[in-house]
């Protein structure tokens, strides 16, 4: 079975400004802090979209890994793809095929039931790559990086139904592509002509990026009932917008309906 998107992580300088505009546009809460990310440096705030999660972290501390993303990047900016693994061992194989490509572990944890696997952005190239195992295999409930299930008891908003698709930007999207297919083990496609890798439940594409505020994860695509609605709140909260999405925390989020 390939592996699902579960979470997408973006890094904002200051934390509470995103919490705020992600409330006012998608009208859902905050559903878990993590107390973790402080070894970090770092605090956070995690949002439900669906059974997937939108995360904002920012540092709180000089020196921290965020924090040089924020220099290299000029500002906020897409930071990590957070993926789901059914199995121990197709969560191995990945991270095999990650070493078979000069791809190093930048992060493990194991929990027992739960096992953590971030792969190295720059070995990546566009961003973090977190392949994660649950014990519960849980594909759209049961997910600890958001509290297991706490989350589900923060009601659900039914306008917003889930992440479909995400955008890697790089010099050269059709390298990029193949680098990132070779680690996931899911061949390159084409989708609106630009090369992609299909996971489960969500698509990756690669597009051309030409300057360093304009690489990395720029784009996130996101399943709602009403992309009308959407964009007129994200309008109404000052945030740049166009016909199809709107800008925040450095990210371009396209209104898919559904």
């Amino acid at each position: 079975m390939p592996i699902h998107l579960r979470q997408v992580c973006l890094v904002a300088e200051k934390l509470e400004p995103c919490r705020r505009d992600i409330e006012a546009v998608f009208r859902t809460p905050v559903c878990h802090r993590d107390p973790e990310v402080a070894t970090f440096g770092l605090e956070n705030a995690l949002f439900a979209l669906g059974s997937q999660f939108l995360e904002v972290v920012a540092p709180t501390q000089p020196g921290t890994a965020a924090g040089r993303f924020l220099e290299r990047k000029g500002g906020d900016g897409g930071y990590m793809v957070i993926c789901q693994a059914p199995t121990l061992e197709e969560q191995a194989q990945l991270r095999a095929r990650a070493a078979d490509n000069q791809v190093r572990v930048a992060y493990e944890s194991d929990r027992g039931t739960w096992n953590i696997m971030q792969l190295h952005p720059r070995d990546m190239e566009a961003a973090f790559l977190e392949v994660d195992w649950d014990q519960q295999a849980d594909m759209t409930g049961n997910w600890q990086p958001a509290g297991g299930l706490a989350w589900t008891g923060m009601g659900r908003n039914e306008s917003v139904r889930g992440i479909v698709g995400l955008e890697l930007s790089g010099n050269d999207p059709q390298r990029l592509a193949q680098h990132w297919s070779r680690v996931l083990g899911e061949p390159v496609q084409v989708h609106n002509g630009l090369p992609a890798i299909e996971l489960a439940n969500a698509v990756l594409r690669f597009s051309k990026g030409d300057t360093a505020s304009g690489q990395g994860l720029t784009g996130v695509d996101v399943n709602v009932a009403d992309p009308c609605d959407i964009l007129a709140r994200a309008k109404a909260s000052g945030l740049p917008t166009g016909p199809d999405g709107f800008r925040l925390c450095g990210v371009t989020f396209n209104c898919m309906p559904a």
